[in-house]
């Protein structure tokens, strides 16, 4: 799922959630994407900012932090991160720090398509979100972070 922040031409601002690009260019060719506040059908995208944490590299910035260890829903969830990380590792090439690069080559079309992940910047991350590439960030595990 992806949100975006759109705008109508009457210049309400407004956000809603999509399955993807493509669910939001359908969804608006078909008229289904309208103002809630004038009901226009004239919506656009707005410039917005992907929720990708900042670099950590001041150590007086606060992080979120969990502490559940006796909480068995806490332990399910980590085990089912775990299980996903695992998934995308056996599913995907891990394309390291070329990460940007490459998911822009096979999103224009200029390298086949296949599953990739790997590690990108807050800066190119946001760039390829503006230009309708598909990305997720993987959580991180506890042991990651030790």
């Amino acid at each position: 799922m992806i949100r975006f922040d759109l705008i109508c031409e009457n210049d309400h601002e407004f956000d809603s959630w999509f399955a993807n690009n493509a669910a939001f260019d359908h969804q608006k060719q078909a008229g289904l994407v309208t103002c809630p506040y004038c009901d226009s059908e004239k919506v656009e995208k707005q410039l917005m900012v992907p929720s990708i944490p900042k670099k950590a590299n001041n150590n007086h910035q606060p992080q979120a932090m969990l502490s559940a260890n006796n909480d068995p829903a806490m332990k399910d969830l980590v085990e089912n991160i775990r299980k996903m990380r695992q998934q995308v590792a056996e599913n995907a090439d891990d394309v390291g720090k070329d990460f940007a690069k490459e998911a822009r080559e096979i999103h224009y079309e200029e390298k086949p398509a296949r599953n990739i992940y790997g590690q990108a910047t807050f800066d190119e991350a946001r760039s390829l979100i503006e230009e309708g590439v598909e990305v997720m960030p993987l959580p991180s595990l506890p042991e990651e972070k030790n």
